[in-house]
């Protein structure tokens, strides 16, 4: 007896169903995902009074967490393209389950410092899940269609999750203990771990070569001496020439590391990729627009909690209103990666970039005569959410289509590492403008000064006008992209 042989239309229907299911799943670790962007944000003066710290030293919080995300992004996405990006989710999931669980109960300003660093594990999670629908949907013939399509998915479940978090700390603050309140993100991390394991299909890397301890060290001590000047700025005053002398000499670094890693067939950080056409300006962007999308989330909180009958400036609100706040935005977060698709038709996939980037610039550049009222504040943050949640959901699926097969993993991670070091960079900067003159003393004691705020607004907009500068410089699709193999 013969057997039927399948058809064009079977395969591609068994395909579809298959990408389905797994996006399914992914979108499930979204959701944890979200409610961890979105669920500390409300509570970050609960959490400074818990501790009893400053609301600049909160800052400090964020830094390390984007730092640490920033140094294990590019190893975990070279293992992902070495082992197979499924086993790198899990090793991710548990240690950001860990952080998490350690989060909940540390007794410390320094137990939580390094169980909220550990925690930033999580970040390397939507680049690994848009390596694995790039990968899935190879031979469909709409390899890249699918990808920025699946991918808008998942940021739209990334930010509805937020907006499920923000709403759920707000209105829980009151009602539990602050272990209890910080556990439940951790029970959301630990049921990811579980569908993750049973729910992703196990596929082995792609890419060949080791894995280059070198290039991880190099690049350890940039950031390391960068983020430890800033810090030293920060504890001695921008006049301290060991600050400068820390900061310079990261940069200096960067000669080095740059030489390594172009003398290696297998690089952790593959600068030859980094600098095509189709790739630096997708890189350059995703540093600038995490000076906002990151950096700026703890003193947008910590404004909004600032009562101006004491201070004269901020919005008074409590935790309740914060996470109205963070839902309005995240609301528009999700309109933009949904509608992804059509912007691209509309303005081709470059130029809504472009226009992305520009709506981020215009919702922070209006912070700057526009923070007296609540109402102001949701105009302004609405504003920068359309553009911000389509840039979350197209740098990626533009990373993974300027770059080759074998380097997929290596170049969405790289979206978010240069990101989260964009944040980290921004975070350190804030928490130095915030306690610049903040009160040391009387009833605005712990306050951050207004001109700390308007400096953070006035960053976060000019890094987006850069980014959309950068963009107008991208080939205006793949196709046009000089192409050379990889690693080459």
């Amino acid at each position: 007896m013969t057997l039927p042989m399948p058809t064009k239309s079977t395969v591609q229907g068994s395909t579809a169903h298959s990408l389905v299911v797994i996006v399914g799943f992914l979108v499930c670790v979204e959701l944890a995902s979200g409610i961890l962007q979105g669920y500390y944000t409300p509570i970050f003066s609960d959490i400074a009074d818990h501790l009893t710290i400053s609301d600049a030293d909160v800052n400090w919080f964020e830094a390390a967490q984007l730092i640490v995300s920033a140094l294990v992004v590019p190893p975990l996405a070279r293992l992902g393209d070495l082992v197979g990006h499924k086993r790198v989710l899990l090793l991710s999931t548990a240690v950001t389950a860990l952080g998490s669980w350690a989060v909940a109960f540390a007794p410390s300003f320094g137990t939580f410092l390094v169980a909220w660093a550990l925690q930033g594990a999580y970040v390397v999670w939507l680049p690994l899940e848009v390596a694995i629908i790039h990968r899935r949907t190879a031979g469909t013939g709409r390899q890249v269609l699918l990808t920025r399509r699946a991918a808008a998915v998942l940021v739209g479940a990334l930010e509805l999750a937020v907006i499920v978090g923000a709403l759920s700390s707000g209105a829980l603050v009151g009602v539990l203990s602050m272990e209890a309140l910080l556990s439940l993100p951790a029970i959301a991390v630990t049921l990811c771990l579980v569908l993750v394991w049973f729910g992703v299909e196990d596929a082995p890397g792609e890419s060949a070569g080791g894995f280059d301890w070198g290039g991880l060290a190099l690049v350890t001590a940039v950031l390391g001496l960068v983020m430890a000047g800033l810090i030293v700025v920060r504890l001695e005053g921008v006049g301290s020439p060991l600050a400068w002398a820390l900061v310079a000499a990261g940069l200096l670094t960067l000669v080095p590391f740059t030489r390594y890693e172009n003398a290696r067939s297998d690089p952790m950080i593959d600068v030859r990729v980094l600098v095509r056409p189709g790739q630096w300006p997708v890189q350059l962007t995703a540093f600038l627009f995490g000076m906002s999308v990151l950096g700026a989330q703890i003193p947008l909180s910590t404004y909004a909690r600032t009562d101006p009958d004491v201070t004269g400036y901020g919005l008074g609100v409590g935790a309740g209103f914060v996470s109205t706040l963070i839902g309005v935005y995240v609301v528009f977060l999700a309109i933009g990666a949904f509608t992804l698709p059509l912007t691209t038709r509309l303005f081709g996939p470059r130029g809504a970039l472009v226009v992305s980037a520009l709506l981020v610039a215009l919702g922070y550049g209006l912070w700057l005569p526009f923070h007296d009222t609540t109402a102001q504040a949701l105009v302004n943050m609405a504003v920068a959410g359309l553009g911000s949640g389509a840039l979350v959901a197209a740098l990626p699926a533009a990373a993974a289509a300027a770059a080759p097969p074998d380097r997929t993993g290596f170049a969405t991670g790289m979206t978010n590492a240069t990101k989260t070091v964009g944040g980290a960079l921004a975070s350190s900067v804030f928490a130095i403008a915030l306690a610049a003159t903040g009160s040391l003393e009387g009833p605005e004691a712990g306050h951050a000064p207004l001109s700390g705020y308007l400096t953070v607004w006035s960053v976060c907009a000019v890094a987006a006008l850069l980014a959309a500068a950068s963009l107008l410089l991208l080939p205006r699709s793949p196709a046009e992209a000089p192409q050379v193999a990889a690693g080459g």
